[in-house]
């Protein structure tokens, strides 16, 4: 309980300066006597009901894309999204579309004052894969958009978070040798983090079938939180294709003889989806998925061509809608897609990160925090 000394001491100090307080890692506040947060929170809100201050873990979520980070994380209730970002417009109507009380800044990360950015405890973020990725040029840090990477290394050594968590392709860490993931890992260490990664597939720990393979940095500042963390989930029964789709699909989705390919798709596309099959396109052939899951999406689904996978219902022969796309990256039935073209819908599905795998991290870390 405050005390009637401490009681009087605070209500002389604005606001501003009891959130700093709250915000800051100390265990004693200088010219208190036995003051703790849970006292201060209970002062905060008493004085001013409006504002809900909590003692949650502050994050903030960059290169947000579909807000995937924002959804895994604050459905625990222990963390609290302070600051958001992406470049993309489509980004920031999904975004908001689905988090409307949160303040989203449509920039480049890299014109962004450092400085401008709320102190926070846990930096999350896949930064842009295209320079590593197979399907790109994996130009790697000779691409300008990898240089982000060190404007997220900027944002560490002024906030200090104590926890990160960074996702990218693969192929980050064979990418030119396995030089430009060292370099990486290095650069996180000097900073003051203990690293550990592991290549994640959607498919095997989580029930959705997506064969998607992504590689997780996580970072701790402390040291016995790094130990207690590991990556060791769980494989799970593969989950079925046909339960990720939509009932009712309208005709757009459909390939007809208008299509100059149509007929060598036709001839490749034979099996139902009951048979839990998906088809890819791929220059002047058809492949069938054998794996019995969905090919990993990406975001030159949204180029246009053919690079959304296929299959065959009783109606014909069709490509994935995009919601079906979002429903095998994890995301829930109603989260809410934004009246823009299929083409933005299928790039931010392709770029976004399978939110049951994120889940899964956020339960490791809510028991060592």
């Amino acid at each position: 309980m405050t005390s009637l000394k401490n009681e009087k001491t605070l209500k002389k100090l604005k606001m501003p300066e009891l959130k700093k307080m709250c915000q800051s890692d100390k265990k004693k506040y200088k010219g208190f006597s036995g003051l703790n947060k849970e006292d201060l929170i209970k002062h905060i809100n008493k004085c001013n009901n409006k504002i809900k201050v909590t003692n949650n873990l502050k994050f903030i979520d960059l290169f947000a894309g579909t807000g995937a980070f924002t959804l895994a994380l604050e459905k625990n209730n222990n963390f609290e999204c302070v600051f958001t970002n992406d470049m993309m417009e489509c980004s920031k109507n999904i975004y908001e579309l689905n988090n409307p009380k949160h303040e989203f800044t449509l920039k480049d990360l890299n014109t962004i004052n450092v400085s401008d950015i709320p102190p926070h405890n846990l930096l999350c973020g896949g930064f842009p894969c295209q320079p590593f990725s197979i399907a790109g040029e994996k130009k790697g840090f000779d691409d300008k958009r990898s240089n982000v990477f060190w404007k997220i290394i900027e944002i560490l050594e002024k906030h200090k978070p104590e926890i990160i968590i960074l996702e990218n392709v693969k192929n980050l860490k064979s990418h030119d040798k396995g030089n430009t993931y060292k370099t990486i890992e290095n650069k996180l260490k000097n900073t003051g983090y203990h690293i550990k990664t592991c290549i994640l597939d959607t498919n095997k720990i989580t029930k959705i079938p997506q064969h998607r393979e992504r590689i997780y940095i996580i970072g701790f500042r402390d040291k016995d939180k790094y130990d207690n963390f590991d990556f060791n989930f769980q494989e799970q029964k593969q989950g079925k294709i046909y339960d990720m789709l939509e009932k009712n699909v309208d005709d757009k989705y459909y390939y007809t003889d208008r299509f100059k390919v149509f007929e060598e798709i036709e001839n490749g596309i034979t099996k139902n989806i009951t048979e839990n099959v998906l088809y890819q396109y791929r220059r002047f052939y058809v492949r069938e998925n054998k794996s019995n899951c969905c090919p990993t999406l990406t975001a030159n689904m949204g180029a246009g061509g053919h690079n959304v996978p296929l299959l065959k219902d009783d109606k014909g022969i069709r490509k994935l809608t995009p919601r079906e796309c979002f429903n095998l990256q994890g995301f829930p039935i109603d989260y809410k897609l934004p009246d823009v073209c299929d083409s933005a819908l299928y790039k931010l599905a392709g770029n976004a990160v399978s939110v049951p795998v994120v889940s899964l991290i956020v339960s490791k870390l809510e028991d060592i925090i």
